[in-house]
């Protein structure tokens, strides 16, 4: 999470600092004005104030003979918009850069995994996961719709997963994004 909203939301979870934050959105008001319409004392009012100020919610204006303090509405209206984002971000997966280009949170999630560069690491054992990377092979190894070899099919998934290529070209056939006939291999 965002560190600055986490500061605001943090200044904002004490119902005395939600008191004043009503008080002083009406106008600029002193610790000591503050501390007489709460019902608290001036330390502590300037300790909520402290952690506003912090969270940069409020801010300090000298006016002789105090200091008064006033509420920082665009400060206000930003923690509003980055919470209006966490609530939207789930309707969509965001699209995640990532070195084989944009795509949607899980599938960044499950190649930042399973992958070191360009190297698969491992053949994840998920359904879920396996077939993220095994749509990124068939993409990336097999480009174009046309016949390929047997020993074509292996050096090229070899490429990516040295340790294990002949797996990976079962579990594209058993997935139907190639098909096998006589040895020689498509795309399904």
């Amino acid at each position: 999470m965002d560190p600055d909203l986490l500061l605001a939301l943090k200044a904002l979870s004490d119902a005395s600092r939600l008191r004043i934050v009503g008080l002083i959105a009406g106008r600029p008001m002193a610790v000591e004005q503050l501390a007489d319409e709460l019902g608290l004392s001036a330390p502590t009012v300037a300790h909520h104030l402290k952690r506003l100020k912090a969270a940069g919610l409020v801010v300090a204006r000298p006016r002789p003979p105090h200091v008064e303090y006033a509420l920082r509405l665009d400060r206000l209206a930003e923690v509003g918009r980055k919470l209006d984002g966490i609530e939207h971000s789930h309707d969509e997966p965001a699209a995640v850069p990532s070195p084989w280009g944009p795509m949607p949170a899980f599938e960044a999630k499950v190649f930042r995994a399973f992958f070191e560069g360009d190297r698969l690491i491992a053949i994840p054992a998920s359904e879920k996961k396996r077939q993220v990377i095994l749509r990124y092979l068939l993409e990336r190894c097999f480009p174009e719709d046309r016949e390929y070899g047997e020993r074509e099919v292996t050096e090229r998934l070899a490429e990516v997963h040295p340790e294990d290529p002949v797996t990976l070209r079962r579990f594209l056939v058993d997935a139907g994004m190639l098909t096998r006939d006589a040895g020689i291999y498509r795309r399904g």
